[in-house]
């Protein structure tokens, strides 16, 4: 039957209506004691993360069951991924991230990581950090929440509950692109020293998942798990006395397997990293 798109595109054009006020404020607020307390939310990506998340599980959980998938929670926080959606001998992986607009680049985000590239990515047998091992998933989606930062105190107030409407919010503008992984994926890691792959960062390549091995039309899928299965950090090539990478980016890479044929594509797309 395949994943529903349609059905889930709905629902998150449905959340994104109701998680803002009339502002375009997050309606969130804070946290609340049992002495009705409202502790306000820090600008900490990491809580933003999380509670959006706790916000929107249990509408796309319904929506999953409704559809008549077996819903799968991910047992630990470093397993890939979220949400298993099983359905007969239909596995479809699907991750929730989020990333914020960046206000200095117009039309960029800070992006997302899309998993890990090593591991259970080119073990596609392995149970590690994985809830199915990876050959088993049919799909690959992610729920992408992107929104913008509000500016607010480092150390945020406590306020009684009647004040719940004046506690400040760290989020405005709240977005959800529904994606399938490969098409939004970048040829560059993400942040940081994990070995994950990154996303695009700009805005309408990942409204209309338009990453670099999208530009190549549907080969680009296969070629998605191809690149990243053989990338090599500069750490990663030095273990294996490789002086350097092999390519650094997926214009070296088709290159290297002589595909001229998708570097001009690539190149007259002008892909977007």
């Amino acid at each position: 039957m395949g994943f529903p798109e349609p059905s889930f595109h709905h629902l998150l054009a449905k959340l994104q209506r109701e998680l803002p006020d009339a502002q375009g404020l997050w309606t969130l607020r804070g946290f609340i004691d049992v002495a009705r307390r409202i502790y306000a939310l820090s600008s900490d990506t990491k809580v933003i993360s999380k509670a959006l998340e706790l916000m929107t599980l249990p509408d796309i959980v319904r929506l999953a069951r409704d559809e008549c998938y077996q819903v799968v929670f991910a047992p630990e926080q470093n397993f890939y991924p979220d949400l298993s959606l099983v359905r007969g001998e239909e596995k479809i992986a699907l991750d929730l991230k989020s990333t914020y607009r960046m206000p200095d680049r117009p039309g960029q985000v800070s992006g997302f990581t899309l998993g890990a590239f090593t591991g259970y990515f080119r073990d596609r047998r392995s149970t590690k950090n994985i809830v199915f091992p990876y050959g088993e998933y049919t799909a690959h989606y992610i729920i992408g929440i992107v929104y913008t930062k509000v500016a607010v105190p480092d150390l945020p107030g406590v306020y009684p509950l009647e004040q719940l409407e004046t506690v400040p919010t760290p989020v405005r503008d709240i977005e959800f692109i529904l994606q399938p992984k490969w098409k939004i994926a970048s040829d560059q890691p993400g942040s940081g020293n994990t070995k994950n792959i990154g996303s695009v960062k700009d805005l309408s390549a990942l409204r209309e998942g338009r990453g670099p091995f999208a530009l190549l039309g549907e080969e680009g899928k296969s070629l998605f798990d191809q690149y990243w299965q053989e990338y090599l950090t500069p750490d990663m090539a030095r273990k294996v006395d490789l002086p350097r990478p092999l390519f650094r980016n997926l214009r070296e890479y088709l290159e290297r397997i002589n595909r001229p044929d998708l570097v001009k594509r690539l190149d007259e797309n002008r892909p977007i990293s």
